[in-house]
């Protein structure tokens, strides 16, 4: 397999190149892209792309480099703003370049020194002293994560589901909007009842149970497709660069 695999890369990545760099010489030939540095961003960006989806055919070194400039790129993204917004400024700048007036926060030393010994899990005899920055980092991000999804999920959830029914709005006309807010309400109250296990679900349970199981499958397939059109969206966006920007076969 693993030598079928290479032959056929041995065939495909010479191919593959070779048309790449024909499509983009006649391009460059006759005028469509610039000579330019606006032109090589193209081309860099066309050819990544069509790198990453080559994945689509099989796995080849096209993918294997894209994917892995893809990788560095971000980390390197992330940690240079990690620097300049986060650690330059509320840590450096605060204990060695304070503002006029300002006292040095010599607390911060604190969670500096918390920072630094993460990187000793890069060391098997010190790693064990990066469980305590990993303890801290878990229990402070639990504690502040935990009431902003009880508040989200629960008590902001339960405070609409016990709303009282308004039938007619400002105006005095009939609220169509009240039949959306007693489907939520049957939605709600079935799903909870699916989920109920103490008792057989026989009679009205059962068929409680099974719309339950209905509003969970749309809800399931409602997120789905807002996933995969999300995914599209970024698909579309992409043909459209390659077809009007690289290639200028649209206008």
């Amino acid at each position: 397999m693993e030598t079928t695999r290479t032959r056929s890369n041995t065939v495909f990545v010479p191919a593959a190149l070779g048309v790449f760099v024909l499509i983009n010489a006649l391009l460059l030939a006759f005028g469509t892209l610039p000579m330019n540095r606006e032109g090589l961003g193209i081309i860099v960006a066309a050819g990544i792309t069509l790198a990453i989806y080559s994945f689509l055919y099989r796995d080849n070194p096209f993918y294997k480099i894209a994917e892995h400039l893809y990788v560095g790129i971000s980390l390197g993204w992330h940690i240079t703003l990690l620097y300049y917004n986060t650690i330059k400024p509320n840590l450096l700048e605060a204990l060695f370049r304070p503002e006029p007036g300002e006292a040095i926060k010599y607390w911060l030393i604190v969670p500096a020194f918390l920072g630094i010994l993460f990187f000793t899990r890069f060391s098997r005899r010190k790693a064990w002293l990066s469980r305590w920055a990993f303890a801290f980092v878990v229990g402070a991000g639990a504690g502040m994560a935990i009431p902003r999804v009880i508040k989200t999920n629960i008590f902001i959830q339960v405070s609409k589901a016990v709303t009282p029914f308004v039938y007619y709005d400002m105006y005095g006309h009939f609220d169509w909007a009240l039949a959306g807010k007693i489907i939520a309400f049957i939605g709600l109250i079935t799903v909870l009842v699916y989920f109920f296990f103490s008792i057989e679900h026989k009679g009205p349970l059962k068929a409680a149970s099974r719309t339950g199981i209905a509003f969970l499958m749309i809800s399931f397939g409602a997120s789905f497709g807002y996933t995969v059109m999300g995914r599209i969206s970024l698909l579309v966006e992409r043909v459209t660069f390659l077809v009007r920007e690289w290639l200028h076969l649209a206008g």
